[in-house]
């Protein structure tokens, strides 16, 4: 007879192992059932609003308890990997720029993608493999997340800018703690020349006297 899952003990063993994104492949290691009954288990308790779906995959959809969220850039890193938090995301997070980001935004090597989960959006920016580098993982609202340094962020953004998908508005830049130097070598791998010429306009009109109105 097949093994028949209990919501109270799937509760409190996906709480007590941690797991705030999992697959029905999860449940089938954690409890010993089939694939058949974790599947059909977390359909049916998706559809009570007990689980939500971050994302659908054949290789195996991820899920996340509805009373127990994962933060929003833990999301980011796992409904599409490999990625990291960058571009304005990350100039927000570092203090680059003031503003507060209401999309999140990633580098990754793989496809332009966005995705939506409970209002929030999610985008991914391709970049070369090349210059898939210059993040770190961090400890963000007590989970280990990947983002990037402040000067990469800087670079993926400005190699946006430079292929004029973006627009800046300089004005907006803190570069106090911006290591120049670090933020060249970045640039420098992603060979636009362009690239560095922008760096140092940028550099330019950050040195001048604040305008007075």
């Amino acid at each position: 007879m097949a093994k028949i899952l209990n919501w109270n003990i799937v509760r409190a063993k996906i709480k007590e192992k941690r797991l705030l994104i999992f697959t029905p492949y999860d449940l089938v290691k954690l409890f010993k059932v089939s694939p058949v009954s974790a599947n059909f288990f977390v359909f049916r308790n998706t559809r009570k609003g007990l689980f939500i779906r971050l994302k659908k995959s054949q290789k195996g959809s991820l899920y996340c308890l509805a009373d127990n969220l994962p933060n929003q850039f833990l999301i980011a890193n796992r409904i599409y990997e490999p990625s990291y938090i960058s571009f304005d995301t990350a100039l927000s997070f570092h203090g680059i720029i003031p503003e507060t980001i209401y999309t999140i935004t990633s580098a990754t090597t793989k496809a332009t993608r966005e995705f939506k989960i409970n209002n929030m959006y999610f985008t991914y920016c391709k970049i070369k493999k090349s210059v898939y580098t210059g993040y770190r993982p961090i400890k963000y609202l007590n989970e280990i997340v990947l983002i990037a340094e402040p000067e990469k962020a800087l670079a993926d953004y400005f190699y946006f800018i430079e292929l004029k998908k973006r627009q800046l508005n300089y004005e907006r830049l803190n570069l106090k703690n911006i290591r120049k130097n670090k933020l060249i070598s970045f640039a420098k791998l992603f060979n636009r020349p362009r690239m560095l010429n922008l760096i140092n306009q940028i550099y330019a009109d950050f040195r001048k006297p604040a305008r007075i109105y």
